[in-house]
């Protein structure tokens, strides 16, 4: 495969994941590109790994997929083992350690992990090199830009479930009016310590037509 095609389909997408004061919310779009082409307008990039934790995938949809399945089975396993679930910290460790050892035949893949456990909300950046970073707020891919411009207006560390919706709403917004390669729609999910609930596609039309961004 084109290096350029590799570092396009690396890039292109939009992805953010933002910790309230009760939750933690994931949010991505729909769109998949490969170079300038629009290869499917319904991608996946939002997954549940468990009741309280969820993740997002920028990049290779093979590596990521392959990324999702792994880090589900080792989750689901451990509770299994231990009865009770693994923090959001370990899985960020664990997901950091596989992409490390296959560092020199990486994963093309930029991951954020969220979720809430017993010490509270978390968010980790984790890259393909297996570097994770945790933070209040955080947005991958090529529409990232357009969404922190929004996160760094809009967000407080304190702020409610439902206004970090609305504002997660306006950064992919933001991102899908200006990069080509996000768009089509978006996935959100309100992550608690006992629930992942995605909105259902009814439910953010609505709210993108209450905040008047149509």
């Amino acid at each position: 495969m084109n290096d350029n095609i590799i570092e396009e389909q690396k890039k292109g997408t939009t992805t953010v994941g933002v910790v309230t004061k009760d939750s933690v919310i994931m949010a991505t779009e729909h769109r998949a590109t490969m170079g300038n082409f629009i290869a499917h307008k319904t991608t996946q990039k939002l997954f549940k790994v468990d009741e309280n934790m969820g993740m997002t995938v920028a990049g290779l949809v093979g590596d990521a997929q392959l990324l999702v399945r792994y880090l589900k089975a080792e989750v689901a396993l451990y509770k299994l083992k231990q009865n009770k679930q693994v923090t959001i910290d370990s899985a960020s460790t664990l997901l950091s350690n596989i992409l490390v050892s296959n560092r020199y035949y990486p994963y093309y893949a930029w991951v954020l992990l969220g979720g809430v456990d017993k010490n509270g909300g978390h968010v980790y950046s984790i890259d393909p090199a297996g570097g994770s970073i945790e933070d209040k707020f955080v947005s991958t891919g090529s529409g990232s830009m357009f969404v922190y411009g929004v996160l760094e207006d809009y967000y407080k560390a304190d702020m409610s479930t439902n206004d970090a919706i609305d504002m997660v709403i306006r950064g992919l917004t933001a991102a899908m009016k200006r990069d080509s390669a996000s768009g089509d729609g978006m996935s959100i999910a309100v992550i608690s310590d006992k629930e992942f609930k995605e909105l259902t596609d009814d439910e953010i039309k609505k709210r993108i037509t209450k905040l008047k961004l149509n």
